[in-house]
């Protein structure tokens, strides 16, 4: 067994026997060691609050000397996430230490919910807005969760389409989707 799998299993019976908080990973199957799925459950009093968010994790052979790849499966309004799921965190690449975990990677990528970076952007019109009209980046990134991370059995009035409709804004709704949401208030949904 090389040393990379033999890190790659402690990992494994770390983050079963004590989990992060509102995060849980492991691997895709028995078959495959390196590719492992993750998530992370949006944090409260973030515009993230209520969704769930999948992740990918792959550990390259040279773990866990060079940090594993992690990248949002679930889309995700926010600065530092990239539309192809790739994330801008330090430890992730300069920072990096054989002394993380996953453990500490999944909290560290918890953490930047809810507090951005917008000073080291991976979507630069997304960190003008976080700093200068966080109200409208709030709005936005919550519309997101509720839309991408919440699942269609938590929000059954969405309604996704291949072109956003006339009437919905592309800055209040997800590109590429139309969201009809019926007139009932959110407190007379069962």
């Amino acid at each position: 067994m090389s040393s990379c799998v033999r890190r790659i299993m402690k990992e494994l019976e770390e983050i079963t026997r004590d989990p992060p908080d509102n995060c849980s990973a492991g691997p895709d199957n028995e078959d495959d060691i390196h590719s492992w799925n993750a998530t992370i459950v949006g944090p409260l009093d973030s515009p993230y609050e209520g969704g769930i968010f999948r992740l990918k994790i792959y550990f390259p052979q040279t773990f866990p000397f060079k940090a594993p790849l992690v990248q949002f499966v679930t889309k995700i309004y926010h600065p530092n996430i990239a539309p192809n799921g790739n994330i801008c965190l330090d430890i992730l690449k300069e920072k990096w230490s054989p002394a993380l975990t996953v453990s500490k990677i999944l909290l560290s990528i918890s953490s930047l919910l809810t507090e951005p970076n917008p000073d080291d952007p991976l979507v630069s019109e997304i960190a003008n807005q976080y700093k200068h009209d966080q109200k409208k980046f709030n709005d936005i990134a919550r519309r997101w969760t509720e839309y991408y991370a919440a699942g269609e059995d938590a929000y059954p009035q969405l309604t996704r389409t291949s072109t956003t409709s006339a009437g919905s804004s592309p800055s209040t709704s997800p590109p590429g989707v139309s969201i009809t949401v019926p007139t009932t208030s959110a407190s007379s949904r069962s």
